[in-house]
């Protein structure tokens, strides 16, 4: 792709007025030419694999949105990668968001917002629910569709397949409620197909405090499901919200992504979340 038009490597018109955009091979130079404000990072969904690249991004004196899973909220899992993050934001004075649809919106952003009419909150119920079959090969894949059932679990073992982010959402989600979590599991399961084969995956995390199960988040992304994104609060007054189709991600997360940047760019330097920036909104 390198030295190619991105509109001819996206197979799209260039609009008019928009500048020429040649694909480049090498990052640095890339960022050296163009010197951004800020970089739309889109890469990889576990911090470690992409950290190079964000400080690299930071360096060169670049805000960065990226759709990292692992960076919306990488303050439990990835702790010192986060501190590591930040220091080096801060230095550079830059300010470095993850999000996306899911982790970034809709079981975590969205459902702390929901909160918001609560005088209290006593558990929180997620579930999101994807029609596979209607999106991308590459996503079918990461699920499991078509995986024979052993196939499935021996890739779940590695902890490195199915949905990312989940915990992640949690673990927004209650630093948002100024909760903190006694313990938080999670379990990868597929979902039944046709001839012992999976036709995607049912991942489920479960947080607790203080002995209470205080939030259940649910995610099935199989093939032919029904889809929907439910958000139930059990609180003062309770809130029960109920998105019929759900919120497609293909489309929904390039708008996240976008509408994140004037946030972003008007945010103070260091690694925040999507709880540290005003409810995102459709930018003109």
């Amino acid at each position: 792709m390198a030295g190619r038009s991105l509109y001819d490597v996206l197979d799209v018109p260039q609009p008019a007025g928009a500048p020429d955009v040649e694909v480049q091979a090498n990052a640095t130079r890339a960022l050296a030419d163009a010197k951004p404000d800020i970089v739309l990072h889109a890469t990889g969904s576990y911090l470690a694999d992409v950290l190079p690249q964000l400080i690299e991004c930071a360096k060169a004196g670049a805000n960065v949105v990226s759709t990292c899973e692992e960076l919306s909220y990488p303050w439990r899992r990835n702790a010192e990668l986060a501190k590591q993050l930040d220091a080096e934001a801060k230095t550079n004075d830059v300010t470095l968001l993850g999000t996306g649809v899911n982790p970034g919106f809709v079981m975590d952003t969205l459902a702390v917002t929901m909160t918001g009419v609560c005088q209290s909150v006593q558990r929180v119920h997620l579930k999101r629910v994807v029609d596979v079959g209607t999106r991308r090969e590459q996503l079918q894949r990461k699920v499991g569709v078509g995986l024979k059932l052993d196939e499935f679990r021996e890739k779940a073992a590695t902890g490195r397949f199915g949905h990312v982010g989940l915990k992640e959402s949690c673990w927004m989600l209650a630093a948002g409620l100024g909760w903190h979590l006694d313990s938080l599991e999670e379990k990868l399961e597929p979902v039944p197909g046709e001839s012992d084969r999976a036709a995607g995956h049912l991942q489920t995390a479960i947080g607790t405090k203080d002995g209470e199960q205080v939030i259940e988040a649910v995610v099935q992304m199989s093939a032919g499901a029904d889809a929907r994104d439910e958000i139930v609060i059990d609180g003062t007054p309770p809130v029960n919200l109920v998105i019929l189709g759900g919120i497609a991600g293909d489309h929904a997360t390039a708008g996240v992504i976008l509408n994140a940047v004037p946030l972003v760019i008007e945010s103070w330097p260091g690694l925040v979340t999507m709880l540290d920036l005003p409810p995102p909104r459709a930018a003109s």
